[in-house]
């Protein structure tokens, strides 16, 4: 079992920053790729950003390329989200997620997701 829990979140004003951050615990973090992804009201969750374990590969959604950038730090068993340039269409809750399986995180069907933060832009 892998637990991951969420932070960072909160409210912004549009073209301001945050970074989320998602601690794990449990299994090898080291082991597990990693994904962030959103869901905003009244629709389906999206992919955001993934990280594979050795972190010599990201992916990122087109509408946030160039603005948001994911990594991890191994020996703290976290991974953030850093968001720059935020728009007010970015407002939903981040989840990140983990599994074994790159595609499978691309995918969205990890099998260890976190809580999940508020990420609120104001326009």
């Amino acid at each position: 079992q892998v637990q991951l829990v969420e932070s960072g979140g909160g409210l912004v004003q549009a073209g301001g920053s945050l970074r989320l951050s998602c601690a794990a615990s449990g299994r090898t973090f080291s082991n597990y790729h990693m994904g962030w992804f959103r869901q905003a009201p009244g629709k389906e969750r999206e992919f955001v950003a993934a990280l594979t374990w050795s972190t010599r590969a990201t992916s990122y959604a087109d509408s946030v390329k160039g603005r948001f950038t994911i990594s991890r730090d191994n020996a703290k068993n976290t991974v953030y989200l850093q968001m720059n340039s935020l728009r007010p269409e970015d407002t939903a809750v981040y989840y990140c997620a983990a599994d074994n399986l790159w595609t499978t995180v691309i995918a969205g069907r990890s099998n260890y997701w976190g809580q999940g933060t508020q990420v609120t832009v104001s326009s």
